[in-house]
């Protein structure tokens, strides 16, 4: 029967054959070490090659060298060999309940408030964390080609298969402009007011500012283009210090931890923005560990970051909500 086109070339047994032949430079000490007889591992080497299609070893040398291709498969499997070992040993962590490894996609509003206690309770069930906090955009890509386990941001890959998607908070988007500037109540006040003062905007390269110009556009307001910042500081910043104002949501605020005496809050004018955060990961992958991040988040963000954010501007405690 001939092989399917889609099968390997070769498997782990020949594979631990042609490393060991490599490491002793001769095919009859690697049998004595491998406790087989060099025929066997000369037929094996011969039907690696064969299936391969190309030489591995130059004989005519002693000991026998490794051709060109020979040396990129020995590379290359030595690579894979490495993580074969590791299957099983991880196999059983996973049954005890932990885990080698977790990588989680944090957007930058919520950095400050879930970084630490995140960090502490993915310590204690995968041997190594890594917390990337950052835009959701590069997040959303980095999760789809699986260089991250979860990802916690605004957006939730709708149109990607065999995801799990937890929702975690909802917030509407609030003006933000310095104390003493006029009230903003009609879209009519808003265009007086972006001829009064500069709007600082979230940058495009992320969901939060691509959402804001979405809807000034549908409303037809289009405040002129001048300055944009990529983190919620940035903006926070420059309304604080006069003459700007900016559209931001309470999470981003408390990110700022900025001093925000400086700043008034007030619902957007005309239709409510609002945007909802969710824990996204693949489906059955991490065992509950998704949901039980995602009940970590909402706990912390009931009990310790919704306070803080009524403590430090009460207009913006109605505008958030833990779901």
């Amino acid at each position: 029967m001939s092989a399917r086109t889609d099968d390997l070339p070769f498997d782990l047994r020949s594979l631990t054959i042609f490393l060991a032949v490599c490491d002793e430079g001769a095919m009859a000490t690697a049998a004595r070490r491998l406790g087989l007889t060099q025929p066997a591992v000369s037929l094996a080497v011969q039907e690696l090659e064969a299936r391969m299609g190309a030489g591995l070893f130059d004989r005519k040398v002693r000991p026998i060298a490794l051709t060109p291709a020979g040396a990129l498969l020995r590379q290359r499997a030595s690579a894979l060999m490495s993580e074969a070992r590791q299957i099983a040993p991880v196999l059983r962590e996973v049954a005890r309940g932990r885990l080698p490894l977790v990588r989680v996609g944090l957007v930058d509003s919520l950095s400050r408030a879930l970084a630490a206690p995140l960090a502490g309770m993915l310590a204690g069930r995968a041997d190594e964390v890594s917390i990337f906090s950052g835009l959701t955009a590069a997040h959303a890509s980095a999760l789809v080609t699986r260089n991250l386990d979860l990802m916690i941001g605004v957006d939730d890959l709708g149109d990607v298969g065999g995801l799990e998607r937890l929702p975690l908070v909802s917030e509407a988007y609030v003006l933000a402009t310095p104390r003493g500037a006029p009230p903003v109540a009609t879209l009519d006040d808003f265009d007086r007011l972006s001829r009064e003062l500069k709007f600082v905007r979230y940058s495009a390269r992320s969901s939060t500012g691509v959402d804001i110009d979405r809807h000034l556009r549908r409303l037809g307001l289009e405040p002129p283009r001048g300055l944009e910042f990529d983190t919620p500081f940035g903006v926070a910043a420059m309304v604080a210090a006069g003459g700007h104002f900016a559209i931001t949501t309470p999470l981003c605020v408390l990110e700022a931890a900025h001093e925000v005496d400086e700043v008034a809050f007030a619902p957007l004018p005309g239709p409510q923005l609002r945007r909802q955060l969710t824990l996204v990961a693949y489906r059955h992958q991490l065992g509950r560990l998704p949901r039980d991040v995602a009940e970590l988040c909402r706990e912390r963000l009931a009990g310790d970051v919704l306070p803080r954010i009524a403590a430090a501007a009460p207009q913006l405690a109605a505008a958030i909500e833990v779901l």
